[in-house]
């Protein structure tokens, strides 16, 4: 849990690094908010100084003069003030509304940095999620952190300018023994600061019983997102909410959600009580504090002016000491969600970057790319698992043949694809590229020679350039050129702003909505504009109809050109035209070799999955 205790030192090194990193994210944020606040603080002290002196010269020795001086001079201090605050804040205000995307992009930047392997593993996926619902939803760590900064500048600030401007109210002589004693000094200053004292201990008091309640809180939003707005907001889900009627499942899941609302009303009424005791005690300090002003003035200590600044100022002093108070609790509360959060960002990567560039190979003498790839007794299972999902993998891809991987699911041809990939290292065994282990080859350097249509591939909402060129830089031929060569060429020369058309209306109102196979040709199409020496097909043509499928097939030679490929299918009829075909099961290659030799394996699983699928098109 975020709230551990921890030591001075420990807290100051974990403010420090939060703000190093609104520095990175959010610059000029706190630093605005501090300037800011530090004008707005000392604003009203400075008016309440001269309204002071302008009573007093009213009610003793009226000179005109002097008193046109201290309302000029107040006059141009609140002009002055009003300028810096409505500058200062309205820059500050636009930061500050912005900040939680900036907040949105640590999260990301830590996302596109992690190893994919962490990505998949549901603890620390648990534990993104319970930082990032700390951050957003109560603003706990790096939030509290630029409010923070605001309160401890204006308590600072308050405190400071209150204690300088009451002074003279212990120093002034009354003529009155009592009234003049030190001791009331130490009195209501201990009173005051005692009062802040209770109302930190009240916040610490509160934000414990609020951790307890947020202990529930990461299953209640999971809950409370999926049915209160992904059920009937996600388009992927519309047709079976409505078909199948999920929106009475949804009522039900909501219904028992709100009796947990009404079960956490005690816990809401024990975080409103603490800090309402904590302000009634400072009421009785700053009234003790009035009543020894008119004591004093009474007898004749100072003029009635002076009773206007020290009644104003004394009830700032508390309220400066009680900030002061709140940020050194509040301090201790934050950083335990920065610490939490740090904890999440420091995830150490375990995956072996490797640093041996790829050597660069261009066509050799038979049109293919010189690039080979071996896996040599490699086995695997998932991170805290014992069940291997690939046992003993040996085979050599070579250069510039069609291999087709088969089977049913489940039999670990997914997780081929990833280890191909270097998404996951293998648990036993070894990767080779051209003789070396992948893992010695730099990871980017790696990927560059690896193109991938996956199954569950996905689009962005941006240009259909950009989704095919995966990035903002693009050649408008090559482009143009690889969707006319998947078959999307007249799908293509109807669209409005051809290759510069967006995809979907996330940012474009124009935006086209692509079909389920136009998404697919539009996802080939960017594994051949990358143009590297291995593609890799994962059920390519499973959302084409029969008669696009065809003619990805007979373009199939020309897309896939001198490159080695690994197409992975569902349907054996397309595997005929590929040069050898790995048959998975259990995650072990059972068989291997070309279509009619493993069709003539009568007792093989090939044929038993090929009959399968056969009877129905007899």
């Amino acid at each position: 849990m975020p709230m551990k205790k921890m030591s001075l030192r420990r807290r100051f090194e974990v403010t420090v690094r939060g703000f190093r990193i609104l520095r990175q994210y959010c610059p000029g944020l706190a630093q605005g908010r501090a300037l800011c606040e530090l004008v707005s603080t000392l604003q009203p002290f400075a008016a309440v100084w001269f309204s002071a002196q302008i009573i007093n010269e009213l009610s003793a020795l009226c000179r005109m003069k002097t008193i046109v001086l201290y309302a000029a001079c107040v006059v141009c201090l609140q002009f002055v003030c009003a300028v810096l605050r409505g500058i200062l804040d309205s820059v500050c205000s636009e930061k500050e509304a912005q900040m939680w995307c900036y907040f949105g992009k640590i999260f990301a930047d830590k996302q596109m940095s992690m190893d994919y392997a962490d990505l998949e593993n549901a603890e620390l996926r648990y534990q993104k999620q319970q930082a990032e619902e700390n951050l957003f939803m109560f603003g706990n760590g790096l939030a509290q952190l630029v409010w923070g900064t605001s309160t401890l500048v204006r308590a600072a600030a308050s405190s400071t300018a209150a204690i300088v401007m009451t002074y003279s109210l212990f120093a002034a002589k009354s003529g009155n023994a009592v009234m003049d004693s030190p001791v009331w000094s130490v009195v209501f200053l201990g009173g005051i600061a005692l009062g802040a004292r209770c109302s930190a201990k009240a916040y610490i008091k509160e934000n414990d019983v609020f951790v307890e309640w947020c202990k529930d809180t990461v299953w209640f939003n999971r809950a409370y997102y999926f049915f209160g707005k992904e059920l009937y907001m996600n388009m992927d889900r519309a047709k079976d909410v409505r078909i199948y009627g999920q929106n009475a499942v949804a009522k039900r899941a909501l219904d028992g959600m709100s009796k947990k609302d009404a079960a956490d009303a005690a816990a809401i009424f024990q975080m409103a009580v603490c800090p309402a005791l904590a302000r009634a005690l400072m009421g009785f300090a700053n009234a003790a504090c009035y009543l020894f002003v008119a004591a004093k003035a009474f007898y004749g200590a100072f003029g009635v002016g002076s009773i206007v600044q020290y009644v104003a100022v004394l009830s700032r002093l508390g309220d400066g000491l009680q900030e002061l108070a709140f940020v050194l609790a509040d301090n201790a509360v934050y950083c335990g969600y920065l610490s939490a959060m740090f904890d999440y960002l420091d995830i150490p990567n375990k995956k072996y970057e490797g640093t041996i560039p790829v050597e660069k190979r261009s066509f050799c003498d038979g049109g293919d790319y010189d690039y080979e790839i071996e896996f040599r007794n490699v086995s695997f299972k998932y991170p805290e698992t014992e069940q291997y999902v690939l046992k003993n993998i040996s085979l050599k891809f070579q250069v510039g043949k069609r291999f087709a991987i088969v089977g049913m699911n489940g039999s670990g041809k997914t997780t081929f694809v990833k280890l191909l990939c270097r998404l996951y290292d293998p648990s036993e065994g070894v990767i080779l590229l051209n003789g070396i282990d992948i893992r010695k080859y730099a990871y980017q350097e790696y990927l560059s020679i690896v193109a991938v249509v996956f199954q569950d591939f996905k689009l962005f909402s941006f240009s259909l350039a950009q989704n095919v060129a995966a990035g903002t830089a693009y050649d408008a031929e090559r482009v143009a050129a690889s969707l006319k060569q998947v078959g999307f060429g007249a799908r293509l020369m109807q669209m409005p702003n051809g290759i510069e058309t967006s995809l979907y209306q996330d940012f474009e109102s124009g935006g086209i909505e692509p079909s389920g196979g136009e998404a697919q040709k539009i996802a080939l199409a960017r594994a051949v504009y990358k143009n590297a020496p291995f593609i890799i097909l994962d059920e390519p043509t499973a959302a084409l109809d029969p008669l696009a499928e065809a003619e990805i097939y007979e373009a199939f030679q020309e897309i896939v050109g001198g490159r080695t490929a690994v197409y992975i299918s569902h349907r054996l009829s397309s595997c005929k035209f590929c040069d050898q075909i790995l048959v998975f099961h259990e995650g072990k290659v059972v068989q291997q070799g070309t279509h009619s030799e493993l069709v003539a394996q009568a007792d093989g699983k090939y044929v038993e999955l090929w009959n399968a699928q056969a009877r129905y098109y007899v």
